[in-house]
């Protein structure tokens, strides 16, 4: 079997910020060089498959012919039981065209009220995540995980992405919404998939040293990648609960520290902010963040 090499450089075959952080805080560790097929300015491909496998296969093979190296591409849903496997390989459909998965978690409760499922007990449901490494002449490698749990209804939390917000895993009391990112990230349908994928394409791998100091100054990737993930009203409270945290921390490397020069930089980014079909909570902090960037 074809495994990855010291200093490889892989491609990560999504446009979607949140997943491609993720990604990217797993492979962190073994010193892969990984670039986001957005930031190579690769298409998307459509996703024309009927399996969660197919579909990440499809999404790698394309990165990987595009960019003439390496890919991984992630597939990944919720499936529930009483909706028959539902959303399934359409998760990210639901939340239309905006990837509003405010409107996809409602969807999903409607779909569970109109077939009187809400229990007790409560649905039960799965999150899945199918991993596929792509090489550029079309070879590949398949890696699952998954996660059971319930779900509830209104959601709970702030923190993450997606249906987390409603899901509850097995033997805890609290949704992915409510975890801390360390916590979700310890059980997490992804993280399983990846254990997979670790175990055959990087164990020969030395990791970097456990202990290292992280490199100082603003994680501006994470709250990038949560400012253009978020969805709900409590995701970005907590959104701005980690600003607030950041400015304490590194307010050195913000251009705006005072009131009134964020809030003028603030005014300034809503006024100039393109037209989207995005939720209005993510544009919301997309400014806030570019605006203790700019002017």
């Amino acid at each position: 079997m074809r495994r990855l090499t010291d200093g490889s450089k892989l491609v990560v075959a999504s446009h979607n910020p949140g997943k491609v952080w993720e990604i990217n805080q797993l492979l962190v560790p073994y010193g892969l060089n990984a670039v986001s097929a957005g930031d190579l300015g690769l298409s998307e491909p459509e996703e024309t498959e009927t399996t969660f496998q197919g579909n990440a296969r499809l999404k790698a093979i394309t990165a990987a012919e595009g960019s003439g190296l390496p890919s991984l591409a992630d597939d990944s849903g919720l499936e529930i039981d009483c909706l028959d496997g539902a959303p399934g390989i359409y998760s990210a459909r639901w939340a239309g065209p905006g990837k509003d998965f405010g409107v996809a978690m409602k969807k999903v409760a409607d779909e569970i009220s109109l077939r009187n499922a809400w229990g007790p007990p409560a649905p039960r449901a799965n999150f899945i995540s199918v991993l596929c490494l792509a090489w550029p002449d079309g070879e590949t490698q398949i890696f699952e995980g998954k996660v059971f749990g319930h779900l509830v209804w209104p959601p709970r939390g702030g923190n993450g992405f997606g249906y987390d917000p409603m899901f509850v895993p097995e033997g805890a009391t609290r949704t992915f919404g409510e975890m801390e990112p360390a916590d979700k990230y310890a059980i997490s349908h992804r993280t399983r998939a990846f254990a997979a994928f670790k175990a055959a394409m990087l164990d020969h791998l030395k990791p970097v040293e456990a202990g290292e100091a992280p490199a100082p100054g603003r994680d501006f990737a994470a709250l990038s990648a949560a400012a253009a993930s978020l969805s709900t009203r409590l995701e970005a409270a907590s959104f701005l609960a980690h600003l607030k945290t950041d400015l304490k921390v590194n307010s050195a490397e913000w251009a705006n520290v005072t009131l009134a020069d964020y809030l003028d930089a603030l005014e300034m980014q809503l006024k100039n902010v393109p037209a989207t079909d995005e939720p209005a909570w993510r544009q919301m902090a997309k400014a806030m963040l570019a605006a203790s960037v700019k002017g």
